[in-house]
């Protein structure tokens, strides 16, 4: 006997209904999106570095509202060819020299494939077990790489964690110092509470302390200096402590910087920790960019002092071909983070984590959910090996000697601080600015040189990003990207010469 379909519309819709992940259709359109990915990075070098678009452009291209109706991923793609890579500023073409790199990889691309893949949502041990056990067992190799102290690993009581960004690592550093003190102090002294930093500290502490509640007034910021290279002066920071505990005032947290954004600075920890140490400060190293070049020996002296320190962070999504997002951070004491941190309501108990079996990574962090990024750490680790991952970092601090002696043959430019990893700043020289100009000064001198960032990015080919430090505009030279050889550089230098060479005959200020 026949069921009665009291609902052939309702009907029509399940038969209609796709199934979103059918292992046949993701095969076929997963090597299609292989392939789009492998012909973009082999033409890469076809598109303009940095976008040329002007803002609003794709609202004029795409529908204003989505399909009713599925449309073929082929049809997809030729619009993403068409509407989006012209947006796009590609950091991964061999001709970015902007900003800190974003370096990718195969192993990089792939670990991201698999943790999207799996897609679990690892907030404790128990909701993917893998996910949290190799993340701990990944932040231990990593840090043995690094030569960083026992305490920071999970074999001497500290541990790592992988965050998204340094933000992150910064913001919960932040409210674990915070908490920390006020079980001190009392909650009542909150807004007593001080962060220190140099004139150089990357700008998302600012922002961090401001999310912990910091009161703005109380967020010191440390002047540095030319002649000391733009480091953070342990006497300066002294002197800042001094007068805040006078005033009644709590230190509470200090920022030390391994390769700063603008120069590339390197703080002198020993000194800055000992001094921390005396006023119960918290020490955060933030090694975002520099941090991976420390796998190096010849780059391990930079550390000195880390032992001292009470966490450290870097970003394998810069310099360690790891793909945003990929921040890791390493404490000595990770309870300090789950006290500020912790969350366990009744849906999330279970026995392994009731009996402190397992490391719940959710109480490391400021979200709840988080990903399984240790996969895409973990295939570069193996795919590659320590010393390939080495020499890839040393190649790029080769080529940016190499571009550091182009800029010392033309005695027109001046290399503006030393060069201490794969970056290198320069300028127009002042002298051949007073050279061209009747009203020579140095807002001449920073006028040109913005000018020249300006008609070289604007040409396409290639992206170069600048710093003010001191109040004197420097031009910024980072390599890093994964297909950038010396050629690359070769040609880099050929198209700033020329283009200063039009500016300089025009007196174009």
């Amino acid at each position: 006997m026949g069921t009665l379909n009291l609902n052939p519309e309702l009907d029509d819709q399940i038969f209609n209904t796709i199934n979103p992940l059918d292992p046949g259709e993701f095969r076929k359109q997963g090597h299609m999106i292989v392939n789009f990915l492998a012909d973009y990075y082999q033409n890469i070098e076809k598109y303009p570095v940095c976008s040329q678009v002007n803002p609003g452009y794709l609202q004029k291209l795409v529908p204003n509202s989505a399909p009713d109706n599925p449309e073929p991923l082929e049809k997809i793609l030729q619009d993403v060819k068409r509407d989006i890579i012209p947006g796009i500023t590609h950091w991964q073409s061999p001709n970015f020299f902007a900003y800190f790199p974003s370096s990718g990889s195969t192993a990089g691309f792939l670990g991201e494939m698999l943790s999207v893949g799996f897609n679990v949502v690892g907030f404790n041990w128990i909701s993917s077990p893998a996910a949290t056990e190799l993340e701990s067992i990944v932040m231990d190799w990593f840090g043995k790489m690094l030569n960083l102290p026992n305490s920071f690993l999970f074999s001497g009581g500290g541990g790592g964690v992988l965050q998204g960004t340094t933000c992150e690592a910064m913001l919960c550093t932040i409210v674990a110092a915070r908490d920390q003190m006020l079980r001190k102090i009392g909650r009542e002294n909150f807004g007593k509470l001080v962060v220190y930093t140099s004139d150089q500290t990357h700008f998302s502490l600012k922002k961090a302390a401001h999310i912990a509640g910091i009161d703005p007034e109380n967020f010191r910021v440390i002047p540095t200096t030319k002649a000391n290279e733009y480091v953070l002066c342990p006497k300066s920071l002294r002197l800042a402590i001094l007068k805040d505990t006078k005033e009644g005032m709590v230190p509470l947290f200090l920022c030390a910087t391994i390769g700063t954004t603008s120069t590339t600075s390197v703080d002198p920890l020993r000194p800055l920790c000992e001094i921390a140490k005396e006023y119960g400060i918290w020490v955060h190293v933030d090694a975002a960019y520099a941090g991976s070049a420390c796998i190096c020996p010849e780059f391990q002296h930079f550390l000195d002092g880390i032992e001292n320190a009470n966490s450290f962070s870097l970003n394998a999504h810069k310099w360690f071909f790891s793909t945003l997002d990929c921040c890791c951070l390493w404490v000595k004491d990770p309870s300090a983070l789950t006290k500020a941190l912790s969350t366990n309501p009744e849906c999330l108990r279970n026995k392994a984590t009731e009996l402190k079996q397992v490391i719940d990574y959710k109480d490391w962090q400021i979200a709840l959910s988080r990903r399984f990024r240790a996969l895409k750490l973990w295939l570069v680790l193996r795919n590659y090996g320590v010393s390939n991952l080495r020499n890839l970092i040393r190649s790029h601090v080769n080529m940016a000697k190499h571009f550091e002696g182009l800029i010392a043959m033309d005695k027109r430019f001046e290399i503006f601080v030393p060069r201490k990893f794969a970056m290198v700043c320069f300028r127009i020289s002042p002298s051949v600015i007073s050279r061209v100009s009747t009203t020579f000064d140095e807002e001449e001198v920073n006028k040109f040189n913005t000018k020249l960032v300006e008609s070289i990015n604007s040409s396409g080919k290639l992206y170069l990003t600048h710093g003010v430090v001191g109040g004197i505009y420097i031009i910024r030279f980072a390599i890093g990207a994964s297909l950038t050889d010396y050629r690359h550089v070769d040609i880099a230098w050929k198209v700033i010469q020329d283009h200063a060479n039009v500016l300089l005959i025009r007196g174009s200020f």
